[in-house]
């Protein structure tokens, strides 16, 4: 009689290191199982590589960039791109160097004419130091990721320069702080007011859902360009850029929530009915905890989709604002006010590297969708 509890303890200690993949599943956490299916979606982790490399780079863009992103000189206006050598020529060995130009101007159009001057040669060092900034306003530095050792001045350029001669890889990395951040703070806000909002119409139901569901369909039926520019124009001239920046994020968030409260509120309807919620409501659960607690988590892989697919619309409308003139203006920079710069169909004929913004637009915003559709699969339960 007493060998058998004895054997039952040692198989039942056995367990937990013989246990088999599907014996983890069935006691692995929802994000455990979430994370399991996620690193399977090869475009998705991808993605997030290159989200996190975005993200690096707009916090630390100061240390990044090259050079002060408003700093301009007239005499390298349109400069082409510099093509940087890691290696020397004769004999190959490790010398990052890229070359001069040999500027002239062209006695036809009165225009400067940049070519490179292989003759010139310029050593480039990483981490090297560089022009004086303080890093995120706050503390004083001189030391960039890389740098050009120059006596003639001459100025690194890797994506050229612009009609002021301003450096477009600096203004580049500091518009990814700007472009990239006002996509997380709108999200953030209209994502509260979608789910508070569509929460409370499709939990309550009766005149609060028809006075609130009328006001998202006013907001709704109204044009989005025309809406735009007329809250832009709402904005008085004398803001500073950091209050504009503010204020093009709530324009957007307050646009944007609707969709999400709507879909919100036709999940609450149906939820509101079901055993689990009776249940809380017995337990004695607040209300605000049954909807963010019970109710919330049971359609999260929508929430999620929407989020990621929120972001990129974020990211897009303020570059349309922007490239507009109805967003954000000089001396802020965003990707936005740089494709601002390529309106002009005779700047883009002679510096075609002004459309680089664009590019960067595009792959943040398919890294958002192919990061969302990674995470909307794997936070399906029904998958």
């Amino acid at each position: 009689m007493s060998a058998e509890p004895d054997a039952v303890s040692t198989k039942g200690a056995a367990l937990p290191s013989m246990a088999s993949p599907t014996d983890q599943i069935y006691v692995a956490s929802q994000w455990q199982l979430m994370w399991w299916k996620f690193r399977k979606h090869r475009m998705a982790l991808v993605s997030v590589g290159l989200l996190l490399i975005l993200y690096t780079i707009g916090i630390f863009c100061e240390f990044v960039a090259v050079q002060d992103p408003n700093y301009h000189d007239a005499r390298f206006a349109f400069a082409p791109p510099q093509r940087l050598y890691l290696l020397a020529k004769d004999p190959l060995r490790w010398e990052p160097h890229v070359y001069g130009y040999q500027t002239h101007r062209d006695p036809d159009t009165l225009a400067m004419v940049h070519a490179i001057d292989e003759t010139k040669s310029y050593p480039v060092r990483f981490f090297g130091l560089g022009e004086p900034y303080e890093l995120w306003g706050l503390f004083p530095a001189s030391r960039h990721l890389f740098s050009i050792e120059s006596d003639d001045g001459t100025r690194l350029t890797l994506l050229g320069t612009d009609r002021l001669g301003r450096d477009m890889f600096s203004r580049l990395m500091y518009g990814t702080r700007i472009s990239m951040s006002i996509g997380l703070v709108g999200v953030t806000i209209s994502l509260a007011l979608g789910i508070v909002i569509g929460g409370v119409s499709g939990y309550y139901g009766g005149i609060m859902d028809t006075a609130i569901q009328r006001v998202i369909e006013f907001i709704r039926s109204m044009p989005t360009i025309p809406l735009w520019m007329a809250l832009s124009a709402a904005m008085p001239r004398d803001w500073s850029p950091l209050t504009v920046y503010f204020g093009i994020t709530v324009i957007l968030s307050l646009i944007s929530w609707t969709g999400l409260a709507r879909v919100v509120r036709g999940r609450f309807l149906s939820l509101r009915e079901e055993d689990f919620v009776m249940a809380a409501q017995l337990n004695g659960c607040g209300e605000l905890r049954i909807i963010l607690r019970h109710m919330v988590p049971s359609f999260l892989s929508y929430i999620i989709a929407s989020i990621t697919l929120s972001i990129p619309g974020m990211i897009l409308s303020e570059t349309s604002l922007s490239f507009l003139g109805l967003g954000l203006r000089p001396p802020v920079v965003s990707w936005g006010v740089l494709l601002h710069e390529a309106q002009n169909v005779r700047s883009v004929a002679l510096a075609p590297w002004l459309l680089v913004p664009a590019v960067t637009v595009i792959v943040s915003v398919l890294a958002y969708n192919f990061m969302g559709d990674g995470l909307r699969d794997a936070a399906d339960p029904y998958r």
